[in-house]
Formats: C-alpha cells, structure tokens, sequence
C-alpha cells in the first residue's frame, strides 16, 4: 500500500505539473504554425483559438509513466497506440482529414494494439463465471477502442467539458482499478487524471488553447485500452457496466448522435449541433454551467460505478 501510494502521488504530481509548463509551449507553436480552431456552424466559440493541446496532455502522460513504471509488453503496446493516435490527430488538427479516413485509422490502431496483446478476451457473467470471447474478441476489443476514442472526441465541443469529464472517469476508473487489485491499471490512470488537470488549467471557459482531435482521440484511447488493462480484466460480477458508467455521459451521447443522424439520414461522420452539450446551450446556459453540470452527473455515474465495484465484488 505504502509503495502504490508514494508511486501514486509521484505519477500524479509529475503528470499534472508537466502538462501545466509543457501547454503553454505548445499553445505558442500553436500560434508560431498559425493552427487555429476557428468559429464555424458547429463549433461554438467566439474566436479563433490555438489547438495541438494534446501534444502536451500526450507528453504528459508519457514522461512520468516511463521514468516511473517498468515497460511490460502491455504498457508498450499502449504507448505504441497513444502514439499513433496523437499523429493522427496532429494530422488532422493541421490539415485536415477526411472523416472516414480519420475512422479506418483509428480501426488500424485499435487492430495493431490487438495483434500487440492488449484484447478483451472475455466478459463477467452476472449469473456467476466467465464468458469466454473466442472470436469475438477481436471485433469487440476494435468496437470498444475506437467508440471510446469517438466518444471523447465527440465531447470536445464545449470549453474544458472533454478534458474534464476524461480526468473524472480517469479517477473514477484508478479507484475501481485498485480497490479490483488492478494497481498497474490504476498508475496508469492517475497519470491520465494528472495530465488532464493540469491542461485544464488552460482549456477552462475560455479556453486558451484546444486540444484538438491530437487530443480527444488520445484521451479516448487511453481511457478505454488501460480501461481493458485493468477494469475489464478483473473478474468482479458486471465489470463491462463499470465502465460504461464511468464513461456514460460520452457513451450515451455517442449513441444518440448515432440514431439521430441514421433517423434523420445523415452520415454518421456529418457534424451537427445536436449532442447533449449543444441541446444545453441552446436552453440558455453558459459554457461553464453545461461543463460543471456535466462534471456532476458524471461523478454521479461514477460513485455508482464503484458501488458496483464493493458491492458486486
């Protein structure tokens, strides 16, 4: 306990103080290379703002989780996919790509992290013992990987709402981790919370730097591969609902956007104003009480989350 805790402190403490002196370095290149997220029909900020934050919330994590743990064949293959990710993204923060191609990379992402180890072989059955997967495992981990990493990304459209809600279901996750006998998992996540609180410090309404899909798409695929490396591993009754809450807020959002677009035959990658945080700001609420309101009914989902987690143990 005594060794969790000091590694604990020193991967969040790291994690949170980097991201806070390495954002304001990429906000400047940011501005240096003249990539901005300017106002348009879907996006509701007032002024053109650097992006590429999640340059620093990436470096973040990385620093700290490889001066601080050891590189097991899992963790590289993390770091492998974190890595891509955050290319891809970069890609697409400075040029600009083509939704379905953006979609078929995250798919060779999440299918290269399968062939590195990094799967969901099975699922807890509420009636006692273990669904094995067999060949489900591969299409499920992929759909689990790359819905997650869509998830975040869908959320990022409202100052501090992405990169809040991923710290809370970062830290909602590090404690069912740990208390499942999961620490390596839970490391991992304090160190995704530490990175997010410090680059929060500059995305809050008004946000001086975006993360930009560099950076939602990374979070989201953080979030859900060490949610497979600890959570989903564990063998506690109804561990696939655990995360699920700990995400529900992103999750539920994403499938509604599903429906709606399919309802309304549009194509599921065509931005629109429909998502829960629009629906909100529409009503009149400011940008921070959508975000501290969305902030709340996670942590609530949350704190039933790890109910689940003592209870069904």
């Amino acid at each position: 306990m005594k060794d969790f805790t000091a590694q604990a402190l020193n991967l969040f403490f790291a994690s949170s103080v980097i991201a806070y002196l390495i954002t304001p370095l990429v906000r400047k290149l940011a501005i240096k290379a003249n990539i901005y997220d300017t106002p348009g029909l879907h996006k509701r900020h007032k002024t053109p703002t650097p992006q590429l934050g999640g340059i620093a919330i990436y470096l973040a994590f990385l620093i700290p989780i490889t001066l601080y743990l050891p590189l097991t064949p899992q963790l590289l293959a993390v770091l492998l996919g974190a890595t891509l990710m955050v290319f891809l993204g970069v890609i697409d923060d400075t040029l600009g790509t083509n939704a379905w191609v953006k979609f078929c990379g995250q798919i060779i992402i999440a299918f290269i992290t399968y062939q590195a180890g990094l799967r969901i072989n099975w699922v807890t059955n509420p009636l006692g013992g273990l669904v094995m997967l067999d060949w489900l495992s591969l299409p499920l981990t992929i759909l689990w990987i790359v819905g997650i990493t869509n998830a975040i990304n869908l959320m990022d459209g409202v100052d501090g709402l992405a990169s809040g809600m991923s710290g809370i279901s970062a830290g909602i996750l590090a404690f069912v981790a740990y208390q499942t006998n999961q620490p390596f998992a839970a490391l991992l996540l304090i160190a995704i919370l530490g990175s997010n609180l410090g680059f929060l410090r500059y995305n809050f309404a008004p946000a001086k730097i975006f993360m930009g899909d560099s950076g939602s798409m990374v979070l989201g695929y953080l979030l859900s591969t060490v949610s497979i490396l600890g959570v989903l591993k564990s063998t506690v009754t109804l561990s696939l609902i655990i995360p699920i809450l700990a995400l529900g807020i992103p999750i539920s959002d994403t499938l509604y956007s599903i429906f709606r677009r399919v309802k309304n035959r549009q194509p599921i990658f065509q931005a629109d104003n429909g998502h829960f945080h629009h629906k909100l700001l529409d009503k009149g609420l400011s940008p921070r009480q959508v975000v501290v309101g969305s902030y709340i009914v996670s942590s609530a989902l949350g704190l039933v989350a790890i109910a689940i987690s003592i209870f069904a143990g």
